[in-house]
């Protein structure tokens, strides 16, 4: 049986509301439903935090952090986590058990593997699912974007890795800045990955227009399908391209061998939208194993940057193995670096020069 609850009978003000929920509308919230035996991955979960583990801030929807405490009331997202570096999990709900927080930009589900330095999640008591005026649990998939069909004028750069934290994120928001600096419209998107204002926030710092995967309804991408992520990527790249960018850098989740990074790669829509690939590697061997990758499937990056261009010894092993420049932050803020490297790929100039 399920039991609905007045969402008025709560204290709206006392509710902290995650960065996987920033588009939806609130005055949408009717009521909460306690059967979680059905939920399904994007539906909004009101949860109590029972116990703190290894995440002790929440992102919310206004782009801070908010310390936890137990007691705290947050509405978070179903779904499902990709993360080497931190946890495995599941978006699952069972009515009456308690839940963890897989990731801190507000995403419940069930724990299955974890790395072995991460201390345990941060255990979260499941209240029930947000409805709306007719019942039915709000889904962060009724608030995407207006879907937008494919834009084919704007320049496409992609920005992969070899994993995790081997610095994506800082030189996908670097080239953007170089980009903008060299005076091209530029813009920013984070096109698969989990739910979380880091990499929103550094393309934001860059001073760039900045959309993500949020923004097409998916709070992640991990176990969505691939006619769903390509969807949404299609609709960003139009939705930027429509707001006057004539470069888009694109930043894609995780390493090389995710499932759905590896997807991209091999073919599809995303892949063959791409002009261009920068790809970031922790070190030289990365570096080489990374373009070794790319190269086997037919793609081949203009450079690489990410944490191996911090160390000048790695630097100089990485274009030694690779044969390709390794571009640190600061080289991607250069004009000329970017003139030397990116502006050939951009359409717009080809074009002209086709005129």
């Amino acid at each position: 049986m399920t039991l609905t609850i007045k969402f008025e009978t709560l204290t709206a003000s006392d509710i902290k509301w995650a960065f996987t929920t920033r588009r939806v509308r609130r005055g949408d919230i009717r009521g909460i439903r306690t059967d979680l035996d059905h939920a399904i991955p994007g539906n909004l979960v009101l949860c109590e935090i029972v116990e703190i583990g290894q995440h002790k801030n929440i992102q919310l929807a206004d782009r801070r952090v908010s310390t936890c405490y137990p007691g705290d009331l947050v509405v978070l997202t179903l779904g499902d986590r990709y993360a080497p570096d931190q946890f495995h999990a599941s978006a699952s709900l069972r009515t009456g058990q308690l839940a963890q927080l897989i990731a801190g930009g507000g995403l419940v589900g069930q724990v299955d593997a974890a790395h072995a330095f991460m201390k345990a999640a941060t255990v979260v008591r499941p209240i029930g699912l947000l409805t709306d005026a007719g019942g039915e649990p709000v889904n962060v998939e009724a608030y995407a974007l207006p879907r937008l069909r494919a834009n084919h004028t704007a320049t496409v750069i992609g920005v992969f890795g070899a994993s995790m934290n081997s610095g994506k994120t800082t030189a996908a928001s670097s080239l953007a800045h170089g980009l903008k600096r060299a005076g091209f419209v530029t813009a920013g998107i984070k096109a698969t990955g989990t739910g979380a204002f880091g990499d929103y926030n550094s393309f934001a710092d860059a001073g760039v227009p900045v959309l993500d995967f949020t923004d097409v309804g998916m709070a992640t991408t991990y176990r969505m399908p691939m006619s769903r992520i390509e969807a949404g990527f299609e609709t960003l790249i139009a939705t930027a391209a429509a707001g006057g960018a004539e470069v888009i850098v694109v930043e894609i989740a995780d390493g090389v061998f995710q499932q759905e990074t590896r997807a991209i790669l091999q073919a599809g829509a995303i892949r063959d939208r791409l002009d261009g690939i920068l790809f970031a590697a922790p070190d030289a061997l990365s570096a080489l194993g990374g373009v070794h990758v790319l190269e086997k499937l037919g793609l081949s990056p203009f450079a690489i940057s990410g944490m191996v261009s911090c160390s000048p010894l790695a630097r100089a092993e990485a274009e030694e193995v690779t044969g390709l420049p390794v571009l640190s932050r600061e080289d991607l803020w250069d004009s000329a670096v970017i003139q030397a490297h990116v502006a050939p790929m951009m359409r717009h100039l080809r074009d002209k020069s086709a005129a």
